[in-house]
């Protein structure tokens, strides 16, 4: 069975919709939403006030033992992982983490809803594809 880690954003809509579709494809997937059934990494776990951090105070809670064990849960499934499915919209984490699977030599593949509408980014002609539906990402899983 294939390993899925599915790259995006806390508020994009679309994310668990999509988690949910390839699992019932038979795919393993790693949701940062739920991570093995467990709550993801959030930043108001660590203080509540974190949108009002100045950036000092962000770069020493990236050492904090939450920061650390969320980071290292989700970079274990991005190692574990086969393909990746970038999600989109979304931000600079997501993209790292499809970047960072590319460099390695896994398959990547931008998944736009048809509802949804992106800026045009050039640099996504590296990725191995982008589909425009879920069965546009079925059939690229499948290599088709």
């Amino acid at each position: 069975m294939k390993k899925v880690y599915v790259a995006s954003s806390w508020r994009n809509e679309y994310q668990q919709s999509l988690v949910k579709e390839l699992r019932l494809n038979g795919y393993e997937v790693y949701d940062f939403k739920h991570p093995h059934g467990g709550k993801g990494f959030q930043w108001s776990n660590i203080d509540k006030n974190w949108q009002s951090w100045d950036m000092a105070s962000y770069r020493e809670a990236l050492t904090s033992d939450h920061a650390q064990f969320g980071f290292n849960r989700d970079f274990d499934a991005m190692k574990a992982a086969d393909i990746c499915v970038l999600c989109l919209p979304c931000g600079r984490s997501a993209h790292l983490e499809a970047g960072y699977m590319k460099g390695s030599g896994k398959k990547v593949i931008a998944y736009i809803h048809p509802d949804e509408r992106i800026e045009p980014e050039l640099m996504y002609g590296m990725l191995d594809g982008i589909a425009l539906c879920i069965q546009d990402v079925m059939s690229m899983l499948k290599g088709k």
